[in-house]
């Protein structure tokens, strides 16, 4: 398992999308405040070569932001099959959907608030950060027994990235892709553990 508050972990393609154009992609998970995490990815390639959603004027919630370049991340407690799926987009759109488990009982999550989205970048080099508040987002967190980020309140977390091509083709990476067809819910690619120290709720 890698752990959260660490350098940057490389995402790896899955291999049927080697994802041409792509030289290095990265990212980490870390503590932001209490009840929140941040988010940073760094995507280097031929940006030439990559389909970039344009800046969307008064940008917001969105669905389908996974059907083009995307970054993404799957969070859940430790102790529980319950997860949540992150999707932001360069565009400056971003989503929230809560399962029940695996792949089961998708459904838009309301989070305390939208999430601060910084995207800086240039010809061979994207950079996206988020920082997501999930105070009552999860089952259990942010009440007493989170405060010190102890007993069942580590989360497991699966961070990942759709790239598309200027062909509209998809490549998929992944902290880790389990086997068979690329699949970011599989509880296999949630290998990075994080605990966060949340504040008892008011």
């Amino acid at each position: 398992m890698l752990d959260g508050n660490t350098a940057f972990a490389p995402l790896l393609p899955h291999r049927d999308t080697p994802g041409s154009g792509v030289r290095r992609l990265a990212a980490r998970a870390e503590t932001a405040e209490p009840g929140s995490l941040r988010l940073q990815y760094v995507l280097e390639a031929d940006l030439g070569r990559v389909r970039l959603p344009p800046p969307a004027p008064g940008a917001g919630r969105a669905d389908r932001l996974w059907a083009h370049t995307c970054f993404e991340a799957f969070i859940g407690r430790a102790d529980s099959p319950h997860y949540l799926e992150l999707n932001f987009s360069p565009s400056g759109e971003w989503a929230a959907y809560r399962f029940e488990s695996y792949r089961q009982a998708m459904a838009p999550v309301e989070l305390p608030q939208p999430p601060r989205l910084a995207v800086r970048g240039d010809e061979d080099r994207l950079e996206l950060e988020a920082e997501v508040h999930l105070r009552g987002v999860l089952p259990g967190l942010g009440g007493a027994a989170m405060s010190a980020g102890a007993g069942n309140g580590g989360l497991r977390i699966a961070l990942s990235t759709v790239v598309e091509d200027r062909d509209g083709g998809l490549s998929y990476w992944a902290l880790r892709h389990p086997a068979g067809r690329p699949d970011f819910h599989h509880p296999e690619s949630f290998t990075l553990e994080l605990a966060l120290p949340w504040n008892p709720a008011p």
